[in-house]
């Protein structure tokens, strides 16, 4: 491991418990500092209510300063009662296609961060995954909390163990095979980074807006990756916030995923095309091995700061 990123572990690594609410709500009152949480959801009946109650009743309600100011669940396009179970728990939802229309929304969970932004206002933009499940409100207090006390921190990931059913350790097969390999690989600086691709993070929108998002599974090592060269490992952070419980994909929707990952990181080293953006995988039928080939995302949407709707806003 180089040594920088040996001494950005030591400074750059937190627990949620480094930073108490009322430590953090001091720091926010005083600041001004606003804050939004983003939950990009997709038939996540089943989990997204219990989140949101979490947040509004432990982030939001009963408290002297709400840490945070605006809770939406962006909408891409469920089929089950999503939107009904987080517009009852408190959330405002916002459906992905109703956000910046003039654009056909693409498929992937890149896409709906992406337009999230123009569906907040918050000075800080927290990131929630909707599936997972036993939520704590540290997932969102633990990684705001270096944004408002550090105003050298511009990017903080969750950290956490990631169990697979019964057996610790084994979740986030894809980071351990595809994600970790290609950072030590070619990006050592962020060798550090214990979930690379976990989706629970914070960033500070004066940074989001600067960076272009990979509009699939790719966007959360493409937004690591260009905010190490945009504002330096020292400006990154992460904060233990304890177990990740969540659905797990199978087999061959992780290929995907990792195909995904994988397409992303080959445009940031080369910036090139890819030959042939497909993935072929197989499934065993009735008479043997059928192939199956899915597109691969090639598709990113530029940084937010050049969106004429989005410049207009910051103008009003």
């Amino acid at each position: 491991m180089l040594e920088e990123v040996e001494r950005w572990l030591a400074d750059r690594s937190w627990s949620a418990a480094d930073r108490p609410l009322d430590q953090l709500l001091d720091r926010k009152r005083a600041a001004g500092t606003t804050v939004s949480v983003v939950l990009p959801a997709l038939d996540e009946e089943a989990t997204v209510g219990a989140i949101v109650e979490v947040v509004r009743r432990e982030l939001i309600e009963g408290l002297p300063v709400p840490l945070v100011d605006e809770l939406v669940v962006v909408d891409s396009g469920s089929a089950d009662r999503t939107a009904e179970v987080a517009a009852k728990a408190g959330a405002r939802v916002v459906h992905r296609d109703e956000i910046l229309p003039r654009l056909p929304a693409l498929p992937g969970k890149g896409e709906v961060l992406w337009r999230s932004l123009l569906a907040t206002h918050g000075d800080i933009v927290c990131f929630v995954d909707a599936d997972l499940r036993d939520f704590s409100a540290a997932f969102v207090s633990g990684i705001v909390g270096p944004l408002l006390t550090d105003p050298d921190v511009h990017f903080v990931k969750a950290m956490y163990d990631r169990p697979l059913g019964d057996t610790p350790g084994q979740g986030g097969r894809v980071t351990e095979l595809v994600a970790r390999p290609l950072l030590n690989l070619h990006w050592p600086q962020l060798a550090g980074f214990v979930q690379p691709l976990g989706g629970e993070y914070a960033v500070r929108r004066s940074l989001l807006e600067r960076l272009p998002f990979p509009v699939g599974y790719g966007v959360e090592l493409g937004l690591l990756v260009d905010a190490l060269h945009t504002v330096g490992l020292d400006a990154l952070a992460q904060v233990d916030v304890g177990v990740r419980l969540h659905r797990h994909q199978d087999g061959q929707a992780l290929g995907r995923m990792a195909a995904a990952i994988y397409r992303t990181a080959q445009v940031r080293l080369s910036r090139g095309h890819l030959v042939r953006p497909e993935l072929t995988q197989f499934e065993r039928g009735p008479e043997g091995f059928v192939p199956r080939t899915y597109p691969v995302d090639t598709e990113e949407r530029p940084p937010m700061a050049g969106i004429e709707e989005y410049a207009l806003r910051r103008v009003a």
